[in-house]
């Protein structure tokens, strides 16, 4: 811990304890609009598994991707990514290979993550430090980490593994610590910094002033912000987690509702989801935007009209039906939902303005998308820097309208 605390120190933050909070970063100075916080490499990191789409394990692009040669589980862009991947890769490879087909398909995302022995890296002691969660996990949790953790064994073949030591692994990373920079506070429905990722690297920028010994926090949906409503169909009361944490109880009548029956809808429309994008990638719209209606059903149960999760279902619909009016129509519709959800420099509030100028480029108003872009543009380069390679590109597409516009005017006069 003195060797995290001393790395903080540099960065003008230091780590605290405070009550019902558990650990936090506090800051040592003052850090101002757009200011980076805290940035950090990840101790391991995979790409998640899609079924439709495979990613490069270095710098998860989905383009002129070959399989390594020696496990043909992990995917590169190149020559550059694998090298520089190779230090850890080649002691992975070495465990995968020695699996056959059928057991390399149970290799998923987070079991990569812990089959990378802890001695292969020299801050394996950040991982030691992370608070386990352990004796506040269910049963069928432990039972779920204690097979992981056996597969891991499996795969790994080392006489001197601790089994115990890996499922109280999966338990800080998947538990609680999921964040790279997990000592933010994660409730503040008005953040003063938010979590970005530039590739590989997790950057935390201020979103507004942050005065010399306020908490620095970033921004994770809490149930208010998901928008689940009460039973009763005629209360437009928000809910909040029980102190129990069975449920989530209505703040206006008082009635819970159960986390199990949550967990099942939100489970159903996680499955729908990647079904629906499988459809899409095989080229069955039509299929695609019937189970996008049916998730909206679901999604119906569970929330409130205007959820930001109910809002970008709709807007699938609408974007895969390639209705592009009624698309841009309701895309207006959610800016003042985003604006009274997020603080006024937020990432999504900014995609959502960048979302909004494509379609009315699209259609043809090019000066209306300027605007939007725009605002767009003064969002992101806060949350997102000017150098990263989105922020780039976002640019060129609107110095491309400036000069779409000026043609069109030019054209007029004439």
């Amino acid at each position: 811990m003195e060797e995290l605390q001393s790395a903080l120190k540099g960065n003008g933050l230091t780590l605290s304890n405070l009550p019902e909070k558990g650990r936090c970063l506090l800051t040592t100075r003052d850090f101002h609009l757009g200011e980076v916080i805290i940035s950090q490499e990840p101790y391991v990191c995979v790409p998640n598994k899609s079924p439709v789409e495979s990613r490069c394990d270095g710098c998860f692009t989905t383009s002129n991707l070959k399989k390594s040669s020696g496990c043909h589980v992990v995917w590169y862009c190149g020559s550059t990514c694998q090298k520089l991947g190779w230090k850890l890769h080649r002691l992975e490879c070495e465990a995968l290979s020695r699996l056959d087909r059928d057991k390399r398909k149970c290799v998923t995302p987070s079991i990569r993550l812990m089959v990378i022995p802890t001695t292969a890296t020299d801050n394996y002691n950040l991982v030691e430090a992370l608070v386990s969660r352990m004796p506040d996990i269910d049963e069928k949790q432990l039972v779920l980490y204690a097979r992981m953790a056996n597969l891991v064994n499996f795969i790994l073949q080392q006489p001197d593994i601790n089994i115990k030591e890996i499922a109280e692994n999966f338990s800080k990373v998947f538990k609680i610590n999921s964040y790279p920079a997990k000592y933010f506070w994660h409730c503040s429905c008005l953040p003063n910094s938010v979590l970005v990722f530039e590739g590989r690297l997790a950057v935390i920028r201020a979103v507004q002033h942050v005065p010399q010994g306020a908490e620095s926090d970033d921004i994770q949906e809490s149930v208010v912000l998901e928008g689940y409503r009460c039973k009763d169909e005629g209360c437009n009361g928000f809910l909040l987690r029980s102190s129990d944490d069975k449920g989530f109880i209505c703040q206006q009548r008082g009635r819970v509702r159960d986390k199990e029956e949550t967990r099942k809808i939100a489970s159903e429309v996680k499955s729908m989801s990647e079904k629906a994008l499988m459809s899409l990638s095989s080229g069955n719209q039509l299929e695609a935007v019937s189970m996008h209606q049916t998730i909206e059903k679901l999604q119906r149960k569970l929330c409130h009209p205007f959820p930001i999760s109910l809002m970008q279902t709709r807007e699938k619909i609408l974007m895969e039906l390639q209705n592009w009016r009624e698309a841009l129509a309701y895309c207006k519709l959610t800016i003042p939902v985003y604006q009274r959800v997020y603080p006024g420099f937020h990432p999504l509030l900014g995609l959502q303005y960048y979302t909004y100028g494509k379609l009315e480029r699209f259609l043809g108003d090019t000066e209306d998308a300027i605007k939007s872009v725009t605002k767009a543009m003064d969002i992101l380069r806060i949350t997102h820097g000017t150098n990263t390679p989105f922020m780039r590109d976002l640019l060129m597409k609107l110095e491309e309208a400036h000069a779409k516009a000026s043609h069109k005017l030019s054209c007029k006069d004439e």
